[in-house]
C-alpha cells in the first residue's frame, strides 16, 4: 500500500484538551501536487469526536461515513464504534481493500484505526499518521515534554516541523481542538 505518502495528521492531548492537526497537500502519484488546502480533519457525533485521515481520499470519506454511522449506533462510545468499524472493514468485501488510516479522538482517548484490523491507543498523549507522521510524532513528543505550549500549539508546531522535512506534507495546516467543556474550535494557518 502506498497511502503513507499522502499526508500528515497528528493528535495531542494536554490539560484536558485534545487537538488534531493535518496538512493540506494532496499528492497525485509520486511527483505531482494536485491540491494545497485539503481538509483532512472532521468533527463527528455532535462535534465531540475528531477524525483525521491519511490515505486515498475516497477511501477515507467512505470510512468517515461508516465510522459516523457506528458512532451514532453506539451513542458516541469511541471504543465500541472503532471495534465495530474494524470488524466491518475486515469482513465487508466492498470496503476490505480501502487504503487509509484514520485517527479518532474524543475528550477521553485517541485511537489509530487501520484496515489491517489494528486499533491502537497510544501510551502517551500524542499520536501521528501519514508520510510525515514519524517526524510529527517526534516533534510533538519533544514539545509535550519540554514546553509549556498548549495541545493546539503543539499539534500545529509538530506539523510545521514535519512539513519542513517530508515532501508529501505542506505548511497549509488545519487544526481543530476539543476543549474539555466549551465545544470544538477550528483554525487554519499558512505558515
Amino acid at each position: 500500500m502506498n497511502f503513507f505518502k499522502a499526508t500528515t495528521i497528528a493528535a495531542v492531548r494536554k490539560d484536558g484538551k485534545i487537538a488534531m492537526a493535518g496538512d493540506g497537500q494532496v499528492t497525485f502519484g509520486e511527483n505531482m501536487i494536485m491540491k494545497h488546502k485539503a481538509r483532512k480533519i472532521r468533527l463527528l457525533y455532535h462535534d465531540t469526536v475528531l477524525v483525521g485521515f491519511a490515505g486515498a481520499a475516497a477511501d477515507a470519506f467512505t470510512l468517515f461515513e461508516r465510522f459516523e454511522r457506528k458512532l451514532e449506533e453506539y451513542r458516541g462510545h469511541l471504543d465500541r464504534a472503532a471495534v465495530e468499524l474494524v470488524k466491518e472493514w475486515r469482513t465487508d468485501r466492498v470496503i476490505r481493500n480501502l487504503e487509509a488510516l484514520i485517527l479518532v479522538a474524543n475528550s477521553e482517548k485517541m485511537l489509530l484505526i487501520s484496515g489491517a484490523g489494528d486499533i491502537i491507543e497510544p501510551d502517551q498523549d500524542v499520536i501521528a499518521i501519514g508520510s510525515g507522521g514519524a517526524y510529527a510524532l517526534a516533534a510533538a513528543k519533544a514539545l509535550l515534554k519540554h514546553s509549556q505550549l498548549s495541545a493546539k500549539e503543539i499539534a500545529l508546531e509538530a506539523l510545521k516541523i514535519a512539513a519542513e522535512i517530508c515532501v508529501y506534507t505542506n505548511d497549509q495546516i488545519h487544526v481543530m481542538e476539543l476543549p474539555a467543556e466549551e465545544g470544538a474550535h477550528e483554525s487554519g494557518t499558512n505558515s
